[in-house]
């Protein structure tokens, strides 16, 4: 195949998933993401969040300098992450929570649209986690991320025991990143 025809083939597959994706906009964002900082103001991370076409988000984190184990991990129901206010990261608000449940995956009558399960950290203070969730959208909605104020991603110094209102005794903040659509 020559050069020209393998061109047109590639421009005509690229504009045939466009369409079929639709806008990354449609209906509210498909696609957010939120560069994590430490208390510090340096990097340790990033996440990303896609909404798939049935309402189900799926939350992607990548970690670094983080002391090992088990993290509290959750979406806030402020876009802040301003350094330097007691206590850290009070900016980011309560865990994003606009139906008025109460906190935990593991409570029966259902968790904060926020909760997620917990971080995982190796002993080279690296964590990843890839989940999905039907409680918080990307779209427009009553459990949307994007409402009037936005929301942050924060990690937690503790274990959640995703049980205890309202936090889950995950302790201190030590991580967060505003979620931006796009």
């Amino acid at each position: 195949m020559n050069l020209f025809r393998r061109v047109a083939v590639a421009a005509t597959s690229l504009s045939l998933m466009v369409a079929l994706a639709g806008p990354a906009t449609a209906g509210g964002a498909t696609h957010a993401s939120a560069s994590l900082t430490d208390t510090g103001g340096n990097p340790v991370g990033w996440a990303g969040f896609t909404e798939d076409a049935t309402g189900i988000v799926h939350v992607n984190v990548h970690a670094w300098g983080l002391s090992p184990g088990l993290h509290g991990i959750h979406i806030h129901n402020t876009g802040l992450c301003t350094l330097g206010t007691t206590p850290a990261f009070g900016s980011a608000g309560g865990h994003h929570n606009p139906l008025a449940q109460l906190h935990g995956l593991e409570d029966p009558p259902g968790a904060h649209a926020g909760d997620l399960p917990n971080l995982i950290v190796n002993g080279a203070g690296r964590g990843h986690l890839d989940v999905t969730t039907d409680r918080a959208t990307l779209s427009d909605g009553d459990t949307s991320v994007f409402d009037g104020n936005g929301s942050a991603l924060v990690i937690h110094l503790l274990t959640d025991d995703q049980m205890t209102d309202p936090t889950g005794n995950s302790g201190g903040r030590i991580a967060c990143g505003v979620i931006l659509a796009g």
